[in-house]
């Protein structure tokens, strides 16, 4: 099993019409919502360095699968999370959200109006589809692994709802300069897998992920100040 992510796609996505919402960025044609598929390219785009070097060892990892027929498969994973992530300032941002939200500091939104959306999925259902392709392996095989549209959320949406959930008030400000070869908008496109592995769904949703990190950093928190 190879962990891949969606960054292999570098900032390709960006190229889908989005139309601009209140809080969110989303996909303006009906043909697009479901998400990114596995169609999109991973070359001819601008990705940062670890997407480049995600994207060199999918290659190789689906060669394996491909060339030996040996049983590799690769999941390009969008917002893997739960709770034990521990989110940076730069990646696991639901993760990195609650920590701010609950221990003080300043979170800092990069470019895009903080409208920018990403989709999370719980490191419950990562393992689930881990052991059904494990069960019936396709050599070489590369699927989007999310959280699908439902687990979608854009940063002021996440800062919203978590401030509801924590009863604190989030200190955010704006930086202007966005990531290089950030996504604007990517919701993973679950179709190919669930349709070969049609036992495996998305069990856990934002809300219910969200709980758990608090409960978690709370109990963190709690530990720490006992100390």
């Amino acid at each position: 099993m190879f962990l891949s992510t969606n960054k292999v796609y570098g900032d390709a996505p960006n190229e889908i019409p989005l139309k601009e919402l209140e809080k969110r960025y989303d996909y303006a044609r009906p043909e697009d919502s479901a998400g990114i598929d596995e169609t999109c390219r991973i070359d001819r785009t601008l990705h940062s360095l670890f997407g480049a070097s995600k994207a060199a060892a999918d290659l190789v990892a689906q060669e394996y699968g491909r060339y030996f027929k040996m049983k590799v498969g690769i999941f390009r994973g969008g917002c893997l999370t739960g709770p034990s992530h521990s989110g940076v300032e730069l990646h696991g941002f639901l993760s990195y959200l609650v920590k701010i939200a609950l221990s003080g500091g300043t979170y800092s939104i990069f470019g895009y109006k903080g409208k920018q959306v990403r989709d999370n999925i719980h490191s419950y259902d990562v393992v689930r589809a881990i052991e059904e392709f494990a069960a019936n392996p396709r050599p070489g095989e590369v699927y989007n692994l999310g959280g699908g549209r439902e687990n979608s959320i854009s940063i002021l949406e996440a800062i919203e709802r978590i401030e509801q959930m924590t009863r604190r008030k989030l200190d955010w400000r704006y930086v202007e300069e966005a990531r290089k070869g950030d996504h604007i908008c990517y919701i993973s496109n679950l179709g190919k897998f669930k349709s070969h592995y049609p036992n495996w769904k998305v069990t856990r949703g934002l809300d219910a992920i969200l709980e758990e990190i608090i409960a978690s950093q709370r109990a963190q928190l709690a530990q720490a100040g006992a100390r």
